[in-house]
């Protein structure tokens, strides 16, 4: 009899962009925080925002009032810094949706403010919202513009002071550790448990992969965190530390992967983490500090395509590692399954848009058409139908009414499908009806992305991951450009905006 095997739930795929086979991975390396541990978003983000607001009243600001907002930004988000906009751009730059502060821009004032504008993220007026960490920095922001804008803040300050400020007091929060030290005393308050990562990490070691952890954290925090959330799932007397053949704190990421820093030794001494010159190969029994993914290389023996990086930023953890080591990638997005879930829920309204949208191509090429024959008409050129013109005016009419019809059935069902999985921006890697600039990065840099580390533990490490067939406008497909969807006959339908 042969064993049954049942795949993930929908959900909980690796989604490939570039095929990677598994099997010729020999180090894999993890991020730690939304990574390995995952913590319970608004938990974590409304802590950081009143922390962040905390420190502003201390400065004598008039914002103790302020609350967080779930639901204001979203990863993939971009900041302008000069204008003082949320905006969602599209894969090309082009921006799709704006906050002006916390309220929607119309579209004239959209238009106005960006009709010339492609976002190129290396110039600094931008800030792209690489991870989760980023929403109470983009909420709290975006509120303090409305301050700003009625008056109510110390000036004189423009949009862009008002966001270095911000991003200092951010800064300035983290350093206290007053958060962490927080989430160390309460871990079940911010940690979602995930038994089955460490399962998954036993998985690739014991199929001969070499396990690294390359963190920002500092020892201090990483310590308690992963033994809460790997030791009590691990066999009996095994601990994290045992899985791990490097591990690296304070990583200075994305820096560790570009530049050469000193390597130090965590040495703990009376309860205390004190650092060590470190020369020579690493013992997988120490905690390290610092150092470079160039001497980590040289420490294993591999480098380039035999070393997968895995992480939830998309510049400090994908970019960086794709670009300058050529490493193999893979991002975490852990939002990934409430809009795998959202599309699944939508997929009968997709359809019925998918039908209308045929319907009204067909209705706007007989349009254009019989537009065309009333223009040769009466200009007297070009070939012409027997068809008097009267009848092409009210064809002409009767085409406009039907469309108008269409336009009042499609309306409801292409603003719902905008507002899926968030009322201000929709969906994370859509815009409008093209890919968003973030889900053009994942693209670009991401071998793989998936919404959380267990789901290797479905792959299994000896997967053999294929990239599907790369579509464009001229492949077979509905209107709105490559298919959502797919049904038996190749059929499907596209997200309209």
């Amino acid at each position: 009899m042969r064993p049954h095997f049942s795949g993930p739930p929908p959900e909980r795929g690796l989604f490939c962009n570039r095929t990677l086979n598994m099997r010729a991975i020999k180090a894999v390396g993890y991020d730690m925080d939304y990574t390995l541990i995952h913590y319970r978003v608004e938990a974590w983000e409304r802590r950081a925002y009143e922390y962040i607001r905390d420190r502003l009243v201390e400065q004598g600001w008039p914002v103790a009032d302020l609350t967080f907002d779930p639901m204001l930004a979203i990863r993939g988000l971009i900041i302008d810094t000069a204008k003082g906009n949320l905006l969602k751009a599209n894969r090309f730059g082009f921006v799709k949706k704006a906050l002006h502060g916390s309220r929607p821009m119309d579209f004239e004032s959209q238009r106005e403010a960006y009709n010339r504008t492609v976002i190129d993220l290396a110039d600094r007026r931008w800030v792209f919202l690489n991870t989760l960490f980023s929403l109470s920095e983009a909420c709290i922001y975006a509120q303090l513009v409305d301050r700003l804008d009625a008056g109510q803040l110390p000036g004189p300050m423009g949009y862009a002071d008002l966001y270095e400020h911000v991003r200092k007091n951010l800064d300035a929060t983290h350093m206290q550790g007053r958060l962490k030290a927080e989430i160390i005393a309460d871990p079940e308050r911010y940690v979602i448990d995930d038994p089955e990562t460490p399962l998954a990490l036993l998985d690739q070691k014991n199929a001969g992969k070499k396990l690294l952890l390359i963190t920002n954290s500092e020892w201090a925090y990483t310590e308690p965190m992963m033994h809460f959330a790997f030791d009590r799932h691990l066999p009996e007397g095994m601990t994290w530390r045992q899985l791990f053949d490097v591990v690296i704190v304070s990583a200075r990421k994305p820096e560790f992967f570009t530049t050469r820093s000193t390597l130090f030794e965590v040495v703990e001494a009376n309860g205390e983490a004190l650092l060590r010159p470190h020369s020579g190969p690493l013992d997988k029994n120490k905690p390290y500090f610092g150092g470079s993914a160039l001497e980590l290389e040289r420490h294993l023996g591999l480098s380039g395509d035999e070393i997968l990086y895995v992480g939830d930023h998309m510049f400090g953890d994908v970019h960086v590692t794709k670009n300058v080591l050529r490493w193999r990638t893979a991002l975490i997005l852990r939002e990934l399954e409430d809009e795998v879930r959202a599309i699944a829920a939508f997929r009968a309204t997709e359809v019925r848009i998918g039908e209308r949208m045929l319907k009204k191509e067909r209705l706007e090429a007989e349009s254009c058409q019989v537009r065309l024959e009333l223009q040769r008409r009466r200009v007297q050129y070009g070939p012409r139908t027997d068809v008097t013109e009267g009848e092409l005016v009210t064809r002409l009419t009767e085409l406009r009414t039907e469309l108008e019809a269409l336009d009042a059935e499609l309306g409801p069902m292409a603003r719902a499908a905008s507002e899926l999985s968030n009322p201000h921006w929709g969906l994370l890697t859509r815009a409008g009806n093209d890919k968003s600039h973030l889900a053009r990065q994942v693209e670009r840099y991401a071998d793989i992305y998936t919404s959380r580390v267990s789901n290797f533990l479905f792959a299994t490490p000896f997967v053999y991951l294929r990239s599907p067939r790369g579509s464009l406008p001229h492949d077979p497909s509905l209107p709105g450009g490559t298919p959502v969807f797919t049904t038996g006959d190749g059929a499907g339908s596209g997200p309209t905006e």
